[in-house]
C-alpha cells in the first residue's frame, strides 16, 4: 500500500485514525492496533512477506533479550550480537543478493548454477537496518532491552516509516511508545507535513519522472546532447521530492499518532561539499552507517591515512550493496568514495566548514557539488553499466548525437514551469518565505489557503493517475 494511492488516502488512514482517537482510550491498546495495522499495511500488496517481516521481529527482539542477559559475561554478548548480525545478513543476502551472486558467479566462472526466482520484499533494507540497531543499542548501553516482542514488533513494523524510512533508531522512540502524548497540535503539523509531501510527490516527482524515463530509456539514436543533461537534471529532482516527500509524509504520519521521527532530508543540493551534501541527503541511513561502521573501525581518528582510505571505502562500498543488487550501485557507492576520500585527504570539507567562501568561490563549490551527484545519479538510475556508459556519452558528446533535438524543446517547454518550481523548492525557499511573512495577519490565511489548494491539486493529479511508485521501495 503506498501513501499516494486513493486506498491509502481515502480509506486505510481515516479508518485507522478513527478507531485510534474514537474506539481506543489505553495506551497498550493503540500500540497492539498500531502493530496489527502496520502488519496489515505491509501484508497488502504482498502477504507472504509479512512472514519475513514478522520472523525478524521475534529473531531480533529474542538476540536483545540474550545480550542484555549476557550482558556482564562479553564474550557471550559478543557472541550473541555476531549470531544477530548471521540472522539479519542472511535473510538481507538471500532476498536482496542471492539471485545477483549467483548469476556472476555462472557468469565470470562458466558455471551453471540454477539461479532461483526470489521476489525483493519491500523495505527489506529499511526494516533490517532498523532491527540491527535495535540490538546494537541494547549491547552498547544505548537504550533498554524490550521485554515485550509486541512493543518491538512496533518499532520495526510502525507503518508510516517502514516501507522506505526514516531508518527510526529505537532509542528516538523508545520512550514514545508507552509515554507519547497525542494532541492537536502535533495532530495538525503532522497534517502539514504529510500534504508538503504529498505535493512534492504528486505534483514534482512524477512529472520529472515523465522526462527522465524517457531520457534514460530512449534509443541512443534518438538522443541529444541536450536532452541527455535535461533527463540526468529531472531525475536528480524527481529522486530528491520523491524520497524526501515520502519522508515528510512518514514524518507526518508519525507526528499524528504521537511519534517524532528525526528529520531525513536538509536542502541536499545546496551543499558546497560533497562530505555536506551526505549530511544533508538521507541522514538517517547515513548517519546508520557512521555510527555503526565507520566510528567502531576507528573513523578518521586513525594514525595512517591508509587506514582513513580502508574505512572509507568500507562504508561506501557497504552503502552503495546497501541500495541494490547491481554493479551500477556498487559503482555508485565507489564513485562517493572516491570523491570523499579526495576531501577528506586534501582537507577540503573542512575549509569549507571553517572559512566561508567568496561568493564566487562558494558558487565553484557549489557547481562541483552539483557534477558530482549527478554523475552519481546517471549510474543509480542507468539499469546496467553499460546503459551508464552509454549515456555519459551521450552526455558529453561522445557520440553521434545532435546537441538538442524537438523532443528536447519539447519536454523542456511543456514542463517550463515545474524546472522552475523543482529549483526553487529543493532550495530553503519555503522556509525563507516563512521568516519573512509570517508576522503578517494575512499569513496564516495565506498559509492555510496555498496548503489547501496543493492538496486538492494534488489529489487530482492522483485520480487521474500520473503515478508511478516511490524510487526506495524497491531499496
Amino acid at each position: 500500500m503506498l501513501f499516494s494511492s486513493s486506498i491509502f488516502l481515502f480509506y486505510f488512514l481515516p479508518f485507522i485514525l478513527f478507531v485510534y482517537y474514537v474506539l481506543l482510550r489505553r495506551r497498550q491498546t493503540r500500540n497492539v492496533f498500531l502493530l496489527l495495522a502496520s502488519l496489515f499495511f505491509y501484508a497488502w500488496g504482498e502477504p507472504y512477506f509479512v512472514l519475513v517481516m514478522m520472523l525478524s521481529i521475534l529473531g531480533n527482539w529474542g538476540f536483545g533479550l540474550a545480550v542484555d542477559r549476557f550482558r556482564t559475561n562479553v564474550p557471550l554478548a559478543k557472541l550473541c550480537v555476531a549470531a544477530m548480525l548471521l540472522f539479519n545478513l542472511t535473510i538481507f543476502f538471500i532476498f536482496k543478493y542471492l539471485m545477483f551472486t549467483l548469476e556472476n558467479v555462472n557468469e565470470f566462472f562458466a558455471a551453471v548454477i540454477p539461479v532461483p526466482e526470489i521476489a525483493l520484499p519491500i523495505g527489506i533494507s529499511f526494516f533490517t537496518f532498523q532491527a540491527v540497531s535495535y540490538v546494537l543499542d541494547v549491547y552498547r548501553n544505548d537504550a533498554e532491552v524490550q521485554r515485550s516482542p509486541l512493543k518491538v514488533g512496533l518499532y520495526i513494523a510502525l507503518f508510516p516509516q517502514l516501507i522506505a524510512g526514516p531508518i527510526v533508531r529505537y532509542k528516538t522512540i523508545a520512550d514514545q511508545i508507552d509515554n507519547r502524548r497525542e494532541n492537536v497540535d502535533d495532530f495538525s503539523q503532522g497534517c502539514c507535513r504529510f500534504i508538503v509531501g504529498f505535493v512534492k510527490k504528486m505534483l514534482l516527482a512524477n512529472t520529472f519522472a515523465l522526462v527522465a524515463d524517457t531520457a534514460f530509456t530512449m534509443p541512443q539514436s534518438e538522443m541529444s546532447v541536450f536532452f541527455a543533461w535535461m533527463g540526468c537534471a529531472a531525475y536528480t529532482l524527481q529522486i530528491y521530492f520523491d524520497f524526501s516527500g515520502y519522508s515528510c509524509m512518514a514524518i507526518g504520519l508519525g507526528r499524528m499518532f504521537g511519534f517524532r521521527f528525526l528529520e531525513n532530508f536538509n536542502h541536499p543540493y545546496i551543499a558546497l561539499s560533497v562530505s555536506d551534501f551526505w549530511r544533508r541527503w538521507h541522514i538517517s541511513l547515513s548517519s546508520w552507517f557512521r555510527d555503526y561502521v565507520y566510528f567502531p573501525l576507528g573513523g578518521s581518528r586513525v594514525k595512517t591515512q591508509r587506514r582513513l582510505v580502508f574505512n572509507l571505502f568500507v562504508v561506501w562500498f557497504l552503502t552503495g550493496v546497501w541500495h541494490g543488487a547491481n554493479w551500477t550501485f556498487i559503482c555508485w557507492g565507489l564513485w562517493y568514495f572516491v570523491l570523499l576520500t579526495v576531501e577528506k585527504l586534501t582537507g577540503f570539507d573542512n575549509k569549507v566548514k571553517n572559512n566561508v567562501p567568496l561568493w564566487c568561490w562558494g558558487i565553484v563549490h557549489h557547481c562541483y557539488v552539483i557534477w558530482a551527484f549527478m554523475m552519481g545519479w546517471v549510474l543509480f538510475r542507468s539499469e546496467n553499466l553499460s546503459a551508464a556508459v552509454t549515456y555519459f556519452q551521450t552526455m558529453y558528446g561522445f557520440a553521434e548525437v545532435p546537441l538538442s533535438n524537438p523532443v528536447a524543446v519539447l519536454y523542456f517547454r511543456e514542463n517550463f514551469y515545474f524546472w522552475i518550481a523543482g529549483i526553487i523548492f529543493a532550495m530553503p525557499a519555503a522556509a525563507w518565505l516563512r521568516t519573512k511573512f509570517e508576522h503578517y495577519r494575512f499569513y496564516p490565511f495565506a498559509y492555510s489557503a496555498v496548503f489547501l489548494l496543493g492538496f486538492i491539486i494534488a489529489v487530482a493529479y492522483m485520480v487521474k493517475g500520473t503515478y508511478n511508485p516511490f524510487i526506495y521501495f524497491n531499496f
